[in-house]
């Protein structure tokens, strides 16, 4: 946000921030700009952080577990802004959010008007508080808040114009869809293979596609529609391998033992340069859309120095056989440009990290320019129509998730 707001009253740094936000185009709507102005985010978060911290296109935690992990946050305004400008809401809309704070309800209150209908549901009675508390003393006492299982959405204010859920979700349970209006909008952080986007659903045909999706980061879901990853400690807290589908099957103890192996590391042509920032986020979604075992590591740099060098430490793609994994790397070429690569561990190293590298060029060639992948949703148990080319089905209790890569110069 731009430093030059010599004032620190909520009005000045409100005004600053969706300054901010429309510069960089997450706003584009004035209705969206004038509910970030209007919207005192200072009465969402806790009385400890300052009303800077309050106001910074950051996250906000609002609470932790006992171990740390947080369980409620107010999202960063960036990706707020840009749900909303997704839902497009018009005055007057009726709209479910699935996972509650307040802060992000009342922005949508106040672009729906006092003719509009917001319900806001969550489970945990503490965030309920929290999010009543909050609306009420912004003025936002219309908004219905309710204390549930987002799994089953809301039912007696049915039917949505769009439900925008912000909880993160492997699967789409079938009451968001018999509540969302017929040619309502959904809006969802969706996990596919440890892949997490936020993705904008609408109906087409018979099934769900996606129109746009934005690499994001959210809390997980609680309830009847958690579904927990499977976590394989490598090395204790320092190295952890997480499996998200029931089809990779792997060995703990063979994988521990592949990181006493000499590390192999491979190095791809293929390089990208800071002013290029994220635009390679498509790469890991690329890497998890392969008919091959794949995990993701989280890695603590410090204590696995001179181990594990991941490109992400928080979610890296890597490819896996049951005694061997290879992880996507990066290394520095210069001021400017660093290198892909990868680095392998176990017997199998040699054959993961040239697989790895073969992806990577195929990205580079096909898909790093590209429109990105189609993304559908089908009710599981329905067919999807069989593609003529390789896509990640992911199959979950309700919804069977397909990734389709487009060839090159034909549409999305």
């Amino acid at each position: 946000m731009d430093s030059a707001v010599a004032s620190t009253s909520p009005e000045q740094l409100r005004a600053a921030l969706a300054a901010h936000l429309s510069k960089k185009e997450w706003i584009r709507t004035p209705a969206v700009r004038a509910a970030f102005r209007a919207v005192p985010r200072h009465l969402f978060v806790p009385d400890t952080v300052t009303l800077t911290e309050a106001y910074a296109d950051d996250v906000v935690i609002t609470q932790r577990d006992p171990a740390g992990k947080a369980t409620s946050s107010v999202s960063a305004p960036w990706l707020q802004a840009h749900m909303l400008e997704q839902a497009a809401l018009r005055p007057g809309a009726r709209v479910l959010e699935i996972g509650s704070g307040g802060y992000n309800a009342a922005l949508i209150a106040d672009v729906v008007g006092p003719d509009g209908k917001v319900v806001t549901v969550d489970i945990d009675t503490d965030v309920i508080d929290r999010a009543r508390t909050g609306l009420d003393r912004a003025g936002y006492r219309h908004v219905t808040v309710v204390h549930g299982d987002g799994e089953y959405g809301h039912q007696p204010s049915a039917p949505y114009d769009a439900i925008i859920v912000t909880v993160e979700t492997p699967d789409l349970p079938p009451a968001w869809l018999t509540q969302l209006a017929p040619d309502g909008v959904l809006i969802v952080p969706l996990r596919m293979r440890n892949m997490t986007r936020c993705l904008t659903l609408r109906r087409h045909e018979e099934h769900l596609l996606a129109t746009t999706a934005l690499q994001c980061g959210f809390v997980p879901m609680q309830g009847d529609g958690r579904s927990p990853t499977r976590r394989l400690a490598l090395r204790g807290d320092d190295v952890v391998l997480t499996l998200d589908d029931t089809t990779t099957e792997v060995g703990l103890d063979a994988l521990a033992s592949a990181l006493h192996s000499p590390r192999l590391d491979a190095w791809s042509p293929v390089t990208i340069t800071m002013q290029e920032g994220s635009s390679f986020e498509s790469l890991h979604l690329w890497l998890a859309s392969q008919p091959k075992p794949f995990g993701t590591l989280t890695v603590d740099r410090e204590r696995a120095a001179g181990l594990i060098d991941p490109q992400d430490r928080f979610v890296c793609p890597t490819l896996l056989t049951a005694d061997s994994f290879a992880y996507l790397a990066m290394r520095k070429l210069d001021d400017s440009t660093w290198q892909f690569g990868a680095h392998g561990f176990g017997p199998g190293a040699d054959t993961l990290t040239a697989d790895m590298l073969d992806l990577i060029a195929v990205w580079d060639h096909d898909h790093r320019h590209g429109p990105g992948p189609r993304i559908t949703v089908h009710p599981t148990g329905t067919h999807p129509p069989a593609p003529d080319r390789p896509q990640l089905l992911v199959t979950r209790r309700h919804a069977t998730i397909t990734v389709t890569w487009p060839a090159t110069g034909e549409p999305r």
